[in-house]
């Protein structure tokens, strides 16, 4: 494979890998089809796709925004100042009135002078909300698309309304100075008797009055919006397919966001290992400085984090079939639908002569603690060249297709490491090959003793059966039972995803 490979190529690389039976037959008949229609394909399969990083995005999210919040904070300074200008102006020719008028034009000027203050202080306080609402809504906007184009999930209700809220005080602040400001400039230049700082007062006492009114206003609402926020919370446990998938595009992203973004999202190994439930976060490639963590233990957790929820998903997907080939086989008559199903089943496991004994062994999940080891191992804890350059995370040989040249290769070694567009995909032929090449037969053999004996299917229980993945043998082995040990990979062997359906073992 081409090391730079067009959007369309690699979508028709994912169907390869994938299997994609729709799409390989259109290219057998010679039929040429759209990139769109490819993609549309791959989504119907349920297949994850690249996505390419939008150069449009921050001006889409965050200058577009601001210049139309701009536009209206601007709109309301100078609607504001005019406003201000003209009840100067009244006050003045109020103010000059009080010398030449009689009594009656006295009173006059104050009622005026009252009328004039008391609008311009509900003016001032109608435009306050309007401000509010105008920032709340820029900032949530922005806020929910900056979140929601790195990984699909929406942003916490919570964090997003205290956010709002400190920039609304902060907005509210501003705009109070703006005003007084435009009175202090407006004040020096007229000639105002003490008798209006007298009659100012009043407004005030106004505007403080509805200021109290509606923080009471709003206590309660808090603790309505508290009660909304904790009861979704077992509601989320009940309906699990809430929980969005989220997928990180190829943007070079480093470490330094990853770890950011694990923060955020509240992902947390001990966590995990402790509720056996993980975010279906989907990498597409490593972070290509994850070897600058000078923390060791900082960076097997990392790699960790990323790799786990692409296995335990490939998993998830393995059990739903073999849930599926279950209940075909216990029935006496199938559909034609079920029929193609098995069929499609028989060609991706290669099962010669519709065995469905041999299909049910093949059929079956790779425990997470031989996946989370044999990556480690494999791609050096993330940090390789096959894994930065080409997705590679479990180090598969390949003869036919292109792939990365290894440095150190023998004269007489004619092989290469097969290259992945995603990581996702490197997990997938990983399981195929355990699942179907002949050299691990014994491995699932004795994965099938296991499940027909009703037991859990345990990593340190099947290692010794990898011998064949390396061309050290049985030392090899050892190192995977100490990666596993070492770093507790036990742990995870039951964990699965916050979206899907709780399973059980599946007994034969």
């Amino acid at each position: 494979m081409k090391k730079n490979l067009s959007y369309r190529d690699k979508l028709l690389e994912l169907a390869s890998i994938y299997k994609i039976s729709e799409i390989q037959d259109y290219i057998k008949r010679k039929k040429n089809l759209t990139t769109h229609q490819i993609e549309h394909i791959l989504k119907k399969n349920n297949v994850p796709i690249p996505k390419d990083f939008n150069i449009s995005f921050f001006k889409k999210t965050i200058s577009n925004p601001i210049s139309k919040a701009g536009k209206e904070v601007s709109g309301f300074y100078s609607n504001t100042t005019d406003g201000v200008g003209k009840f100067f102006k009244r006050t003045k020719k109020g103010a000059t009135g009080l010398y030449d008028d009689t009594t009656g034009g006295v009173g006059n000027f104050f009622i005026r002078l009252w009328r004039n203050s008391g609008s311009l202080g509900l003016g001032i306080l109608n435009t306050i909300p309007k401000i509010f609402n105008t920032v709340s809504s820029f900032v949530s906007d922005s806020l929910v698309n900056l979140f929601s184009s790195f990984y699909t999930s929406e942003v916490e209700k919570t964090k997003t309304n205290k956010l709002i809220k400190g920039f609304g005080i902060v907005v509210f602040i501003c705009a109070i100075g703006i005003t007084f400001f435009t009175l202090k400039e407006n004040y020096d230049g007229s000639n105002v008797t003490e008798s209006v700082s007298v009659v100012k007062e009043k407004p005030k006492k106004l505007e403080k009055q509805k200021e109290v009114k509606k923080k009471i206003e709003k206590k309660p609402q808090k603790k309505e919006e508290q009660k909304q926020v904790k009861k979704p919370e077992p509601k989320k446990e009940k309906s699990p397919s809430q929980v969005t998938e989220l997928v990180l595009p190829n943007l070079n992203i480093k470490t330094e966001t990853v770890l950011s973004l694990f923060e955020d999202v509240e992902y947390d190994l001990k966590t995990v290992r402790y509720q056996k439930r993980v975010k279906p976060i989907y990498f597409t490639q490593f972070p290509k400085d994850l070897d600058e963590i000078k923390d060791t233990k900082l960076k097997k957790e990392t790699f960790i984090k990323i790799v786990l929820p692409l296995v335990v998903a490939e998993n998830d997907k393995i059990l739903d079939d073999k849930l599926k080939l279950k209940r075909i086989t216990s029935k006496k008559m199938t559909s034609d639908k079920e029929k193609s199903w098995l069929r499609l089943k028989l060609r991706e496991y290669k099962v010669k002569n519709s065995d469905m004994t041999e299909l049910n062994k093949r059929m079956d999940i790779i425990p997470v603690s031989i996946a989370l080891a044999q990556a480690a191992k494999e791609s050096g804890w993330g940090t390789s060249r096959f894994a930065l350059e080409g997705n590679a995370i479990f180090g598969q040989w390949t003869w036919t297709g292109q792939g990365i040249e290894p440095l150190n290769k023998g004269k007489n070694e004619g092989h290469k490491i097969l290259r992945f567009p995603i990581l996702r995909a490197s997990v997938k032929a990983y399981k195929n090959n355990l699942n179907t090449h002949r050299g691990y037969s014994e491995f699932r053999e004795k994965r099938y003793s296991i499940r027909k004996r009703n037991k859990s299917i345990k990593g340190l229980d099947l290692t010794d059966t990898l011998d064949r993945y390396a061309q050290t043998g049985k030392e090899y082995t050892d190192i995977l039972e100490q990666i596993i040990k070492q770093n507790d990979l036990s742990d995870f062997e039951k964990v699965q995803l916050t979206n899907s359906v709780v399973k059980k073992d599946i007994q034969l």
